[in-house]
């Protein structure tokens, strides 16, 4: 049984003390909420605090409110997002995705800020000490190689969150709070091609919240491969949203790809074959086919390496029929 080392959990109770403490400890300190994702990291030692601070409370972090569009704290859980009725209603791909995430146990403790700022994963990367010390470290953690691809000169770990492209195709905007003050930042602009480097976030800084405008006359969907119907990070996701007029033409789309690269994808020239035009079938599998070619899976994580680049253009497909209704 892999257990954790030793740490010592701290509780701020505003942002404030939050950052006071991440400032004292540097580091030897890491935030957490939910804890889902880094408890299990810190089982196999790719994370080492000893310090954890933890930010589940926190008021500015724990509510969802509701104006002209909506603002959810990054401490609100998948489980109440998922659940939240203006969500399902207005902002249908991000409740989908949400209520996807792993497991329902799980869901009740990870939060949104936790997914959308989740590890990268990779086959070398994910396992326990002894095993990587076996094969020898890779660059992510210990070592200065990539076992995926022994030539590269960055990591190749997988981005596996399924809310990040979700955010990225309803084009939300994320605030953070560091010690050197508050920025917001585009969804798309948050996340790095870089299976070590792989958020535009310092280690100081707090995910507070995102921020999705109001999306009068649009829908959006999502669609998820994996191996299980629980539990497993997605092996492929589409997340699309769409605007149709009254005539059936769509005037305005966005389609982002997870788990294809070490960030999601925004397929923005793909895209552009819908705009202007009465969306049909043919008309999806063209730009479904196109979004695909952006896709550049590597051998490193769940199931045949052919067989996920295949999926990348079906489930494409898959979403864009659900947003443009026309699942039969």
């Amino acid at each position: 049984m892999l257990r954790l080392p030793p740490f010592a959990y701290l509780k701020p109770g505003t942002l404030a003390e939050a950052l006071e403490l991440k400032a004292r400890y540097g580091q030897e300190s890491m935030f957490t909420a939910g804890g889902t994702d880094l408890y299990p990291n810190m089982k196999r030692r790719q994370f080492e605090p000893y310090y954890l601070i933890g930010l589940r409370g926190i008021p500015e972090m724990s509510n969802i409110e509701v104006s002209r569009g909506i603002r959810i704290g990054s401490g609100v859980s998948l489980a109440s997002v998922a659940a939240h009725s203006l969500i399902q209603e207005k902002y249908p791909a991000l409740a989908t995705a949400a209520g996807l995430v792993s497991s329902p146990q799980l869901r009740i403790m990870g939060t949104l800020g936790g997914n959308l700022c989740v590890d990268t994963r990779c086959t070398y990367y994910n396992q326990n000490y002894p095993w990587r010390k076996s094969l020898g470290f890779c660059m992510k953690k210990d070592g200065d190689i990539c076992w995926v691809a022994l030539s590269s000169p960055k990591c190749l770990a997988v981005s596996s969150s399924d809310c990040a492209p979700v955010m990225m195709a309803l084009g939300a905007e994320y605030r953070l709070l560091g010690v050197g003050g508050e920025r917001n930042i585009k969804a798309e602009e948050f996340y790095r091609d870089d299976g070590m480097d792989y958020l535009n976030k310092k280690p100081d800084e707090i995910l507070i919240s995102v921020s999705l405008a109001e999306m009068k006359g649009w829908t959006s969907a999502y669609r998820k491969l994996r191996r299980r119907g629980t539990i497993d990070f997605p092996v492929v996701g589409a997340a699309t949203s769409v605007h149709v007029n009254e005539e059936g033409v769509c005037e305005e789309a966005r389609l982002a790809l997870g788990a294809v690269a070490s960030a999601p994808v925004l397929a923005s020239k793909a895209v552009g074959i819908l705009i202007g035009k009465r969306p049909d079938r043919s008309l999806i599998e063209s730009t479904a086919n196109e979004a695909a070619k952006l896709a550049k899976p590597m051998d490193n994580t769940d199931m045949n390496l052919s067989y996920r680049k295949k999926m990348v253009s079906v489930f494409a497909s898959r979403a864009l029929e659900e947003a443009f209704r026309l699942v039969d």
